[in-house]
C-alpha cells in the first residue's frame, strides 16, 4: 500500500460552491454524525481541512464530506481545504481507502468502493487487490456482499434507517426477502443481534413464501423468536453440552457442504465466484485436518483409558 496522505501541504481557502461531492456516493453520512459535526463546527470552527483534489476545471472532495455538508448547513461560504495530487478516478478511490486505513470504513463502504472500481472503472479484481494490498478473496467477498444486497436495503442504509452491520446480516437472505426483512428491522428498531436472530429464523424455513409469511408476522409481532428473559437451560449447560451441540452442528454442516460440492461443480459458477469458493475451500482444508488430528488424539486417549 502506498503512503497514506498527510496534511503537511498548507491548507487554503475554497468556496463551498466549488467543491464537488462525486465520491460521496461511496461513503455513509449518518444524520447523527452530521449533526454532531455541525455542532462542532458551530462551537469550535473548522479544526481540520477538507482533503480535495483538482479534476479538470473543478475541485472534488476526497475526504471530509461531513465537514463540507455541515458547513453548508451553517451557511458558510468558504472552508479550508488541503489539495493533493490525484491522477485519475482509480487513484482517487484507492487514496480514499488509504485515508481510512486506520480509522476504517464499514464493510459496506468498502464494498461500494470495490464495486465502483470493478464496475465503473473496469479494474480487474487482482489489480484492485494489488493496489489495496489485500488478498483477492477479500475483494471478491466485498463484491459478493454488495451484489447480493438489495438496492432498496442499501438505500435504507444511506438514509440511516438501518445500520450497516444489520444490512450485512440481511444480505444473507435471498433477494426476494431482503426488503421485507429491512422493513421489520426499521419498524421494530431491532439491534444487530436481533437482526441476526430474525435472519436465522427466516433461513430455517424451506422457501421464499414461508420466509415472507414469517416477516409479515414479525412486522407487527415479537421481534425475535426466543422470548426475552432468563434462559435457565442455556445457563446450566456445561462443557459436555456445548461440545455435543458443536459436534452436531459441524456434522450437519459438513454433510450439507459435501452434498453441495458433489452436486454442483465449481465450474458451473461465474469465474469470480468459482475462484472465491476455491480460495475459501483451500483455507478450510487445513482447519479440518487440524480438527481431525485433535479428534484422533482425544479418541485415542479415551480408548487407552
Amino acid at each position: 500500500m502506498t503512503a497514506v496522505i498527510t496534511h503537511h501541504e498548507p491548507p487554503q481557502t475554497a468556496s463551498i460552491a466549488e467543491l464537488g461531492e462525486r465520491l460521496a456516493a461511496l461513503r455513509l453520512c449518518e444524520v447523527a454524525a452530521l449533526e454532531a459535526m455541525r455542532q462542532s463546527l458551530d462551537r469550535h470552527g473548522q479544526l481540520m481541512p477538507i482533503v480535495a483534489f483538482a479534476q479538470g476545471d473543478h475541485i472534488e472532495t476526497l475526504d471530509g464530506f461531513k465537514r463540507l455538508r455541515a458547513a453548508r448547513a451553517l451557511g458558510w461560504a468558504t472552508v479550508a481545504i488541503t489539495l493533493v495530487e490525484i491522477a485519475d478516478d482509480v487513484t482517487a478511490k484507492v487514496r480514499l481507502f488509504e485515508l481510512h486505513h486506520r480509522r476504517g470504513l464499514t464493510e459496506l463502504e468498502e464494498a461500494w468502493l470495490i464495486r465502483s472500481l470493478y464496475r465503473d472503472d473496469r479494474l480487474p479484481a487482482p489489480e484492485i487487490a494489488r493496489r489495496m494490498n489485500r488478498h483477492r478473496s477479500w475483494v471478491w467477498r466485498r463484491l459478493m456482499l454488495v451484489e447480493a444486497l438489495d438496492p432498496v436495503v442499501q438505500t435504507d442504509v444511506r438514509l440511516g434507517l438501518i445500520a450497516p452491520r444489520a444490512a450485512i446480516a440481511v444480505s444473507r437472505l435471498p433477494r426476494g426477502n431482503q426488503q421485507a426483512a429491512s422493513a421489520v428491522v426499521v419498524r421494530r428498531g431491532l439491534t444487530f443481534r436481533q437482526t441476526e436472530a430474525l435472519v436465522d429464523d427466516a433461513l430455517g424455513l424451506p422457501d421464499d413464501a414461508a420466509r415472507a409469511a414469517l416477516l409479515v408476522r414479525r412486522l407487527d409481532g415479537p421481534a425475535i423468536s426466543t422470548p426475552p428473559g432468563p434462559r435457565p437451560f442455556r445457563a446450566t449447560r456445561n462443557d459436555a453440552d456445548w461440545m455435543t451441540l458443536d459436534i452436531v452442528r459441524v456434522r450437519d454442516i459438513a454433510a450439507r457442504l459435501e452434498a453441495r460440492l458433489l452436486s454442483t461443480p465449481l465450474d458451473g459458477f461465474a469465474p469470480a465466484v468459482a475462484e472465491l469458493l476455491r480460495d475459501e475451500l483451500a483455507r478450510l482444508s487445513p482447519v479440518l485436518r487440524a480438527l481431525s488430528g485433535v479428534i484422533a488424539t482425544v479418541a485415542g486417549q479415551a480408548e487407552a483409558a
